[in-house]
């Protein structure tokens, strides 16, 4: 017997539709890449995404093709957001950091046959334009410059594509739930970039869990502003949960850096951020040299690689602002897991809940995590048994965008790639990535976790740790590190420093001072790198 209730397909569309229905006069705040600010309404920026969704029509452009886009958050980089994927077509963000010969690789890849991009991009396309395949329409996200379009007539303008537009557009009734409706890539640290094509329904699920109270807590009364990049896993799904929920949306545009963050929070009211540890590292040394608090700021969500647990103390101690420490991952949409606490740890000590918030979090409804042996058999969720982390639900990666790299699964789950711990409420700690952990003498040592406790140390403003080789424990931990401006770091009170934090046997053999870790686009360490130029630092 099936259940008498209607029955509507989840499509992304509905999100931005609903804004406008019942959040039409709550505002977007939108840093232009001249550093300008523009400011509207979710009606208003319904309109707009009619207009665009109808003009994208007439371009020729049909269901399920891929519409690329290099931009920062910025409102017309959230306008085409919602008009590709409700249009029916995909919209594939590109990561602007990566190097030309990827870029190149992955618009080829996904057989992209437009790119709208900000102004800043225009030397980075008008570099790569000629080896694009595919690409027949490059729509430059200004309005009309007729000196940039006499120099460069195979561009259009955002604002002619808009005008051009209906606002009273109908979304195609021939789009389905499963539908394809955003395309984004991995990193590619090992091997080519693969892709991840996410579905309308995959993605509004992610948004609903995500905006609950015990994720990232989302509501009408609050004022986000996502410092992480659109072009980043669709900014962790905040452009979708902000409209769900009627939220008001900075977007902070290109600048990132502590002061523009600190006048856009000051002037905007803004109570939650999302970003990763390095700009908020950033922000902190802005604030604490500018001796400003953040009134408003309630809380930031800390992901895209693990957060130190200084950077943890100084939001709450020096700020009063709660951290939730988050993990995810391109395949997951991104969301895995959140920190936000259970009834029953309200009673810990002040000492016993910070142990607890630099976990990266428990899963939400919708996601279910397991730790597995090398054999792939289950290990228990008791908060020691250490292996290898898999996962699965409904917006969970089921195979890469035209079968790169074969079946990603495991017996139905998906290999994560890293090494973590699941206590019996399901608060997980990664130890490491699987091919970044250290196995020294048959024991394994976690470089997040000196990393972690580097970058509390005064004198450092960033550090990896890698593991080396050793005649005679195979592997061993070398320290590498950055020192702040202005200091002289000194090796030996660097490795002192670990001293009575973990074991005698964790403590890095040696330290390397190096002008820079290298990043990669997403702004994770890339250890491959530095194993190369150091893997035989003690041999």
């Amino acid at each position: 017997m099936l259940g008498l209730m209607m029955d509507q397909q989840l499509l992304v569309n509905q999100i931005i539709d609903h804004a406008a229905r019942y959040h039409s006069d709550t505002q977007i705040v939108s840093v232009n890449t001249d550093g300008g600010q523009f400011r509207y309404d979710y009606g208003s920026a319904h309109s707009n995404i009619l207009k665009l969704a109808s003009s994208l029509i007439k371009l020729g452009l049909k269901k399920s093709d891929r519409v690329a886009t290099i931009a920062w958050n910025n409102h017309r980089h959230f306008e085409t957001y919602y008009a590709i994927s409700g249009g029916g077509m995909v919209c594939h963000t590109l990561n602007p950091r990566l190097f030309p010969e990827q870029l190149i690789y992955i618009i080829n890849h996904a057989e992209d046959k437009a790119l709208f991009f900000d102004k800043t991009f225009l030397p980075l396309v008008e570099g790569v334009r000629k080896h694009l395949k595919t690409v027949e329409h490059f729509v430059l996200l200004e309005d009309t410059d007729n000196a940039l379009r006499e120099s460069n007539p195979w561009l259009s303008f955002y604002d002619e594509l808009l005008a051009e537009g209906d606002e009273n557009y109908s979304w195609p009734d021939n789009i389905e739930e499963r539908d394809a409706c955003s395309l984004c890539y991995t990193s590619g640290t090992t091997g080519n970039p693969k892709g991840v094509l996410y579905s309308h329904r995959s993605t509004l699920i992610h948004a609903m869990m995500s905006a609950t109270p015990d994720v990232m807590n989302f509501s009408a009364r609050d004022c986000l502003l996502p410092v992480v990049p659109m072009f980043h896993v669709n900014a962790w799904g905040t452009p979708y949960a902000a409209p769900m929920v009627g939220a008001k949306l900075v977007l902070p545009g290109p600048g990132l850096d502590g002061e523009s963050l600190t006048k856009l929070f000051l002037a905007e009211k803004v109570t939650i951020s999302a970003g990763v540890p390095t700009i908020w590292g950033g922000l902190l040394d802005y604030l604490d040299a500018s001796n400003i608090k953040l009134p408003d700021m309630q809380r930031t969500i800390v992901g895209g690689s693990a957060c130190p647990p200084a950077m943890l103390d100084r939001f709450r101690d020096d700020y009063g602002i709660e951290v939730l420490h988050a993990w995810g991952m391109t395949e997951l949409s991104p969301l895995g897991t959140v920190n936000n606490l259970k009834n029953k740890h309200l009673e810990l000590s002040a000492d016993e809940l910070r142990d607890l918030r630099i976990l990266q979090g428990r899963p939400p409804f919708g996601i279910e995590l397991g730790i597995f042996d090398e054999d792939a058999n289950q290990l228990p969720n008791d908060g020691k048994s250490q292996g290898d982390l898999y996962c699965r639900g409904p917006w969970v990666v089921s195979e890469y965008f035209a079968g790169e790299g074969g079946d990603p699964l495991v017996n139905g789950w998906f290999p994560t790639g890293d090494v973590a711990t699941l206590d019996e409420d399901g608060f997980m700690c990664i130890r490491d990535r699987s091919k970044d952990i250290i196995k020294s003498g048959g024991e394994w040592i976690s470089s997040v976790d000196l990393e972690n406790l580097a970058m509390g140390h005064p004198d450092i403003a960033d550090a990896a740790v890698i593991a080396v080789l050793h005649p005679k424990w195979d592997e061993r931990p070398l320290l590498l590190v950055v020192g702040k401006a202005g200091i002289q770091l000194d090796e030996a009170s660097l490795l002192q420093y670990y001293e009575g934090k973990v074991a005698k046997w964790w403590i890095p053999d040696a330290v390397k001072i190096v002008d820079e870790i290298p990043r990669n686009a997403t702004g994770k360490i890339r250890k491959n790198i530095l194993r190369e130029a150091h893997g035989n630092a003690l041999m």
